[in-house]
């Protein structure tokens, strides 16, 4: 049963009216009685109702939007405001504002997650990301609050609206791409274990390479998080090894961009010495020295289907949860080349 505001007036020993003015920080009221209120409400886990004149009415009009981690870094990535345009235009259009959390650390966001279901800040949530072991995905389904997902939820996806392209079928379909061009040592780089989306890509790699015939070698998976925290040393260990891969296949075009600046400072020619392909086909992939290959896996779509969906399960609570898989191409450029 939800705590309110006169059970935490019974335990801090105060009106109800009292904890309202304290709620509102009432100059009014002794800092000896706030500091009272405040550790009641902290004891009984009571979090104040900000939108209380929107839900008279059911409805705060807003939505919650969730990064994967401080909205600081994960706005440099392209990816972000390109998904957030898409949200952005179907809440426009059915009158919805947007919530954007802006915890730095994991516990932070689950924090301001809970102050946006407790609260009732927000009608639903869409979370940006997809992973492994989701405190956030969890808490959101036992407490049967409207979200959708952008990615392919681990656990439970059949509970779970969301929205998402194939990623294993698109980058079985681009590493099949390479190996048709004769190559057959191809690095796959990217792999972050408690995100979704690159577990899945890393699979579709996996399967086309047995379908060639050609077998798995772990030495030839980058995790992302060495390559982060390694940088162009990192790079040189595959760029320039005894037997250099001809191929890569990079999870985002920004780690793509970042390898071939590191490769042309090491002298290595894109295409002539190695190939490289990845995903998100964001603008700057058009404009590389030489082009660059990406899958479009249409973000502006992926962030409209996952607002709609939302939306429609805010104002049908009954709706049924839904997969829906939004098709990506890959859009050839220049930065692979026939070994044939």
């Amino acid at each position: 049963m939800a705590v309110t505001i006169k059970d935490v007036a019974k335990v801090a020993r105060v009106s109800p009216s009292t904890v309202s003015r304290v709620i509102a920080d009432n100059p009014r009221i002794s800092e000896e009685t706030k500091k009272r209120v405040r550790e009641a409400m902290i004891e009984l886990g009571y979090h104040p109702n900000f939108q209380a004149r929107s839900l008279a009415v059911k409805s705060t009009q807003s939505i919650g939007i969730i990064m994967p981690n401080s909205a600081t870094k994960v706005l440099e990535n392209p990816f972000f405001p390109e998904v957030l345009r898409g949200i952005s235009q179907v809440a426009r259009e059915d009158r919805y504002g947007i919530y954007l959390s802006t915890g730095a650390t994991q516990e932070e966001i689950f924090e301001e997650v809970v102050q946006m279901v407790q609260g009732r800040r927000v009608d639903g949530i869409i979370l940006l990301y997809s992973k492994t072991n989701d405190t956030v995905m969890n808490y959101l389904l036992e407490e049967d609050f409207p979200f959708t997902v952008i990615g392919r939820p681990y656990n439970n996806a059949e509970r779970i609206t969301h929205v998402d392209n194939d990623n294993i079928y698109a980058t079985k379909q681009v590493t099949k791409y390479l190996i048709d061009k004769g190559h057959k040592r191809i690095t796959f780089i990217g792999l972050n274990p408690e995100v979704v989306f690159t577990i899945d890509r890393m699979e579709g790699y996996k399967q086309a390479l047995k379908e060639a015939g050609i077998p798995f070698n772990e030495q030839l998976v980058v995790q992302e998080s060495s390559l982060k925290e390694g940088g162009v040393e990192v790079a040189k260990e595959f760029l320039l090894a005894n037997e250099p891969s001809t191929a890569l296949v990079v999870t985002d075009d920004f780690v793509a961009i970042e390898l071939m600046s590191y490769a042309e400072s090491l002298n290595i020619r894109v295409p002539e010495d190695i190939s490289i392909i990845s995903f998100n086909n964001i603008m700057l992939t058009n404009h590389m020295r030489p082009p660059l290959t990406s899958v479009d896996i249409d973000i502006f779509q992926l962030g409209l289907e996952a607002a709609s969906c939302l939306i429609e399960k805010i104002k049908n609570p009954t709706i049924l949860p839904k997969r829906l898989t939004i098709p990506a191409t890959m859009i050839e450029r220049k930065s692979c080349a026939s070994l044939k």
